[in-house]
């Protein structure tokens, strides 16, 4: 059951993901026609941006379908860590754009181009319409899924990066200041690096095989450790596969003349019941003598 629901949640995310790139590549090819013709570099940075949340939701929608090939051969964990790849391309390609923004939004600052006022509040407002229709799309999706989450996060910012564009075109018409135009390419510049920051993390911190954030691996050796037949613990790792896949392993020794198979069950189910950790891999043996300590590394539990 829990094998079926996981695929069916699989194959909505694929959907959602779709009807959202429809919805971004519909828009972005116009957008970019009148960010050139008004001259304005919100609209080009949007439009920029736009570019990147349709690669993002492409590649996206091509990470999910292999996530959802099973595991064989070589592929033993199967091919879950594409989306992760996935999701750390939509970080370095947010940061990549943001920094560009930045760079073309100083030069404007120092010399403003005349802005089409009109166009661009015109283009914006279509734009915000747009991506709350993708954004909306998305946060039905699986949020916990780290590609998902990239695809949500590069359209958000974008539906925040309209609002702020159609302020600026606002304001450009009311006073005729043209800098209200790089000013928000500049606000757009800094969503896009927050995102970036939080997919890189992210993404990273899987690649590198941390701890699961919600776990702490001091509370998972003390929680073995309180099992009566429990001595010691070590070469206790705990990681995460893929986006809402955690998975542990350790060492286990139990008192002399314990039934190792109960300790592991035991154990298995207090993983599971307190820590959500349904796949483990416990090596569960006998030691000579009760009184050696309970340890985790250079920690010790008595």
């Amino acid at each position: 059951m829990h094998a079926h629901d996981h695929a069916h949640g699989r194959a909505s995310d694929r959907r959602a993901l779709a009807t959202a790139l429809v919805l971004i590549v519909g828009f972005m090819a116009a957008e970019i026609v009148a960010g050139v013709v008004g001259g304005s570099l919100a609209l080009l940075a949007d439009a920029g941006h736009m570019v990147t949340d349709a690669a993002a939701l492409a590649a996206a929608l091509v990470a999910a379908g292999l996530a959802a090939r099973p595991a064989r051969g070589a592929w033993t964990f199967g091919f879950g860590r594409a989306e992760i790849l996935a999701a750390q391309a939509n970080g370095v390609s947010l940061l990549v754009v943001g920094l560009l923004v930045v760079y073309a939004a100083i030069r404007r600052l120092v010399s403003p181009p005349h802005v089409h006022g009109w166009l661009v509040v015109g283009v914006a407002c279509a734009g915000i319409a747009v991506n709350l229709a993708a954004t909306s799309v998305l946060a039905r999706a699986d949020r916990q899924s780290l590609n998902v989450q990239g695809a949500f996060l590069h359209v958000a910012t974008d539906l925040a990066a309209f609002v702020g564009t159609a302020i600026a075109g606002g304001l450009v018409l009311a006073t005729g200041w043209n800098r209200f135009d790089p000013i928000a390419g500049l606000l757009v510049a800094a969503l896009m690096l927050r995102s970036s920051w939080s997919l890189l993390r992210d993404s990273g911190r899987i690649f590198l095989e941390g701890s699961p954030e919600e776990i702490d691996p001091q509370a998972v050796a003390d929680a073995i450790a309180a099992d009566d037949e429990v001595v010691e613990v070590h070469d206790l790792h705990v990681w995460t596969v893929t986006s809402g896949f955690p998975a542990l392993a350790a060492h286990v020794l139990v008192r002399p003349g314990a039934d190792c198979h109960a300790a592991r069950r035991r154990i298995e189910q207090v993983l599971d019941g307190r820590f959500h950790l349904h796949h483990t891999t416990l090596q569960v043996d006998h030691v000579a003598r009760r009184s050696q300590d309970v340890e985790l590394g250079s920690l010790r539990h008595r």
